[in-house]
């Protein structure tokens, strides 16, 4: 990549990322074709995951290898049968969200064995533009799509509900844990509280005190979702965290680490 002199090499990459930024943010929902059917039953993923995966989120990738008839099944099932506006509001969320856990399973099953779902692709990745989330492998309503398409242009963009960030599991350790079971329409509001509870407590993801915050990066990467509605990064820490802090709390980033949450 050639550089201008007139631009500084730092401003150039502070531009860079806040246009790649933007274009997350801003991203288009996929045009799919709507279902015409009833809600998705989830019961054949919930299955699946009450089997391969422990009460802290880490996945068995062998045993779910071995059970890529049934995984594989159910994914045609969401292949097959994407969302309609006749579907409540919740139904639409759970099936997103399990969508875009069970294709980010799939992509490292296809991958598999992997250290990293950052392993998937080119050995340099530019965000939004060429990485794991951007690769579109799977096909939802005859459209193909990726997990990015999920994530930013469906789920962000139309349900305003930064819980989601609570669920979404990109395969890695420092992510939320993987629920062992699915989400579904009648319990989403209680799972994702939940959800929230075990990530600000736990210790290897937020370390929390009353006299400083290390946080998720979560905190830092997605701090506009967390400020809408007039709500900030501490109303939603306190929301959920044990250790309460407040404006005045020095608050710092963690570390992320995107080594494969595997048993």
């Amino acid at each position: 990549m050639h550089f201008s002199h007139s631009v500084p090499i730092a401003r150039y990459l502070l531009l860079l990322i806040t246009a790649l930024v933007t274009a997350a943010c801003t991203q288009q929902p996929p045009t799919y074709k709507a279902g015409s059917g009833n809600p998705v039953n989830h019961f054949a993923f919930d299955q699946l995951l009450q089997k391969h995966v422990n009460e802290r989120g880490l996945v068995d990738y062998m045993g779910l290898k071995a059970a890529e008839k049934p995984f594989n099944d159910y994914l045609n099932l969401l292949s097959q049968n994407p969302p309609s506006d006749q579907w409540s509001q919740s139904e639409q969320m759970a099936y997103w969200i399990n969508a875009y856990n069970a294709f980010t399973v799939k992509l490292i099953l296809d991958h598999y064995p992997v250290e990293s779902i950052k392993d998937i692709g080119p050995p340099i990745q530019i965000p939004f533009v060429y990485t794991p989330w951007t690769k579109k492998f799977f096909t939802i309503g005859g459209t193909k799509m990726s997990l990015d398409n999920i994530e930013h242009g469906i789920l962000r963009k139309q349900f305003n509900d930064p819980r989601i960030h609570f669920a979404l599991v990109c395969a890695a350790m420092s992510c939320p844990r993987l629920r062992n079971e699915a989400y579904t329409s009648d319990k989403l509001n209680q799972q994702l509280d939940d959800q929230g509870h075990h990530f600000l407590n736990n210790p290897a993801k937020n370390k929390i005190s009353a006299d400083q915050a290390a946080l998720s990066k979560y905190f830092d990467w997605y701090k506009g979702d967390w400020q809408e509605n007039g709500q900030s990064v501490v109303t939603w820490v306190n929301r959920y965290s044990a250790v309460k802090i407040t404006n005045n709390t020095p608050i710092s980033y963690l570390d992320y680490n995107w080594s494969l949450n595997e048993q």
